[in-house]
């Protein structure tokens, strides 16, 4: 058995003492006295996974060696491709000497150099080399790539599995920029290796400049990890350090972070950016898919403070609020179950941490829902199920001034402190039917029923009636009814669909109404999309009562041209009992809303898609005595192969009982343009009209090509109630295929 190595890098190639020798050329001469076989003119071998051309190929059988010349192309076992004028190498292609050599491996990876050899059938060694990983300009093959690393010695190492450039010059555009001793890097046939990541340099306000240094180790097939040091102007010294590993039916994350603060008054005093200076933190990730069905996981962080995350900008963990979770779910053909918990870490500057006291910690949240596989009285069949525990330690509370006197006459509680469980489950049959003339009828039965136990503190203050008992029950019987009547009109270019749509719900009145805590109805939105729901309340808590009709016409077109219209128009109607809407709570949930009034604000959405890739839609809420704008929800977008944008506006009125004392009007904008096949620019702004200040802003300019990628973006916001590290952000990533990142900030 002969053994070589081809030229990238790959493991050992073995070559069979009895492999076969495919030949073929316009000219073959052997000469017996010398032992020596001549092929000359378009010569093409096959051997043991090799493939070689050339013009003219010499074969010694007493040193057993192979010289060829002439626009030599050889095709290795593995598909790299080497291009050169000469070569001498053994028969089994394990040692030997090249000239004018130019290789591509199978990633696009390049490289050049005015000779090479290959020693003992592991290293590949080029003299004067050039490393790149960008395809050559197709105008002019002689213009120097966008980046390429000039060496006096390249050598590949099929042992190691690594290129490594000795005396080396990175050089971008023709330019060189840095000049280093040596830069090694896994070749081609590597996915991981232990070794130094690209630099990332992060700048902000308070932590100053910093210069990140990652050092990837990879352990084995199915775990590795990272250690990061950051040195911060400002701070000092950042470790960070991640460890993954996969398993057959998942993975697992762990991470921790670290720094002493050398300049914690560089914060605002009194914030918990300014009053600690060993911060830390820790957290673990991980997702299982147990079997088809059945998923299990977690998502968790522990940290010094409630801001550690957030200010260092730690990938992952920074968001303004870290929902910490653990859940189980299964999804059966007919059924699903869904169990989580959850604790919300608010990452902001209050040292007292208030806001996150008032969050709730959910233990848990199980839902269920099943579908009868089979018609029961010709009908859909399902129920569902919903199990709450939750606690909060701190009561959330708000005093609002509705009348605008500057004097607080309203107490809104968000969340009481204390225990809360609730169990609901519910029934539900439907069945739909078409009459003669196309009338579809959908008629419907559901109950409900309801179990509280409470152990919360009593809203001191509350203006209605609360119910002090720590257990309640409510139940509720639903009988109802739809008809739809779908038109269809068509023109010889067009199709349009029109159908008015009426619904009946008749139930008994919501029992406790505002009496009980609401934890997850707290916040919805009557408009075109919720229309014709048959419970418009968003969450368990709170369930509407009473008798409601629904009444509406829904609208869509299509032309032959490419045009395509969509609408919705209609209104609900309180008929008999109590309206829950307008029967206030802790919360004030349905306070101008639209719905509290017998006959309700009438509600809209329209919408308009062009060829040209210009899209609008819109959805308003209109009083439904003097049609004034009560909510308004516009966008206009444009698409095509260069320019995306978008410009969305909202208007919201003030909803004072509700906690929201003022008009709110905001336009937000996007775009990215393409300027050509490399470069693209991008950006967006919000603005507060209101308060006649830009929010948000941000510019970005990106650049990418098969070898490159490069991003810079700045942005700001401006948030008066907020105490952050800083308002505004730099983010770079400049990114050289097969080297490695350089990022500035984050870029994501």
């Amino acid at each position: 058995m002969a053994q070589s190595s081809d030229s990238t890098g790959y493991a050992d190639v073995v070559v069979p003492e009895d492999a076969k020798l495919l030949l073929a050329a316009n000219e073959l001469t052997y000469d017996r006295d010398s032992e020596r076989v001549i092929a000359a003119g378009a010569v093409q071998i096959n051997y043991a996974g090799y493939q070689m051309v050339a013009r003219k190929v010499e074969y010694n059988q007493k040193t057993g060696r192979v010289l060829a010349s002439g626009n030599i192309e050889l095709v290795e076992p593995g598909g790299n491709r080497i291009y050169a004028e000469t070569l001498d190498v053994t028969d089994n292609f394990a040692d030997g000497f090249v000239k004018s050599l130019r290789i591509e491996t199978t990633d696009n990876t390049r490289m050049a150099a005015e000779s090479g050899e290959r020693v003992a059938g592991t290293e590949m060694i080029l003299h004067k080399g050039v490393y790149t990983a960008c395809l050559p300009c197709a105008e002019d093959p002689k213009r120097p790539p966008i980046w390429q690393v000039k060496a006096e010695k390249v050598i590949q190492n099929g042992q190691k599995h690594t290129v490594r450039l000795e005396k080396a010059r990175f050089q971008l555009f023709g330019r060189t920029l840095a000049v280093l001793p040596f830069i090694e890097v896994p070749d081609n046939t590597v996915k991981r290796k232990t070794g130094f990541l690209f630099p990332e340099m992060r700048t902000s306000e308070n932590l100053g400049f910093g210069l990140a240094v990652p050092y990837y180790i990879a352990i084995a097939n199915d775990r590795d990890a990272t250690i990061t040091t950051t040195g911060y102007t400002s701070q000092g010294v950042l470790l960070e350090g991640e460890y993954r590993q996969r398993f057959e039916k998942g993975t697992v994350t762990l991470r921790a972070a670290g720094i002493s603060q050398l300049n914690s008054d560089n914060f605002t005093a009194g914030t918990s950016d300014a009053k600690r200076d060993q911060r830390g933190m820790v957290a673990s990730k991980g997702d299982f898919q147990i079997n088809p069905r059945w998923s299990f996981g977690w998502d968790v962080m522990l940290q010094s403070d409630n801001n550690f995350a957030r200010t260092y900008d730690l990938a992952g963990l920074d968001q303004s609020t870290h929902t910490n979770q653990v859940y189980l779910t299964g999804i059966g053909k007919r059924n699903y179950f869904d169990a989580r918990a959850f604790y919300f870490d608010v990452q902001d500057a209050d040292s007292d941490s208030t806001a996150e006291k008032k969050q709730p910690t959910v233990l848990p949240s199980i839902d269920y829902s099943y579908y009868a596989p089979e018609p029961v009285a010709g009908g859909e069949l399902s129920a569902r199920m919903n199990f709450t525990t939750l606690s909060r330690f701190k009561q959330d509370e708000e005093s609002v001034d509705t009348n605008g006197d500057d004097i607080d006459d309203l107490m809104r509680y968000r969340g009481l402190e204390g225990t809360m469980s609730r169990m609901t489950g519910e029934v539900e049959w439907k069945r739909s039917f078409t009459v003669p003339g196309g009338l579809q009828l959908t008629p419907l039965l559901a109950a409900r029923g309801d179990a509280f136990g409470l152990d919360m503190n009593n809203p001191t203050g509350y203006a209605g009636e609360y119910n002090s008992d720590a257990t309640a029950t409510r139940a509720m019987l639903t009988a109802g009814l739809e008809a739809r009547y779908p038109i269809l009109m068509t023109t010889a270019n067009s199709t349009h669909i029109i159908e008015p749509i009426a619904q009946i719900y008749a139930r008994n009145n919501e029992q406790l109404a505002g009496m009980l805590p609401n934890e997850d109805a707290q916040s919805f939105v009557f408009d075109a999309t919720s229309l014709f729901e048959r419970d418009k309340f968003s969450g368990y808590d709170r369930v509407e009562g009473g008798t409601r009709a629904n009444i509406g016409v829904q609208y869509t077109g299509s032309f032959d041209n490419g045009f395509g219209l969509r609408g919705i128009f209609g209104q609900s109607y309180h008929l008999a009992g109590q309206n829950s809407f307008a029967t206030d709570d802790l919360v004030y949930a349905g306070a101008n809303s639209g719905l509290e009034t017998d006959v309700s604000d009438y509600v809209a959405m329209a919408g308009v898609d062009m060829p040209n890739g210009v899209s609008l839609s819109t959805s308003v809420r209109l009083d439904e005595k003097t049609l004034e704008l009560r909510r308004t929800d516009a966008a206009i977008s444009y698409s095509n192969k260069r320019l995306q944008s978008e410009l969305v506006f909202t208007q919201l009125d003030a909803q004072p009982e509700y906690g929201f004392t003022n008009d709110n009007q905001a336009v937000q904008t996007s775009h990215t343009l393409k300027v050509n096949e490399y470069w693209s620019v991008f950006g967006s702004l919000t603005y507060d009209i209101d308060d006649n200040v830009f929010s948000r802003r941000s510019i970005g300019l990106s650049y990418a090509d098969e070898c490159t990628i490069l991003t810079v973006a700045f942005s700001d916001k401006y948030d008066p109630d907020a105490e952050v590290a800083s308002d505004w952000t730099i983010a770079g990533r400049l990114t050289f295929r097969t080297l490695g990142d350089i990022r500035l900030g984050s870029s994501e």
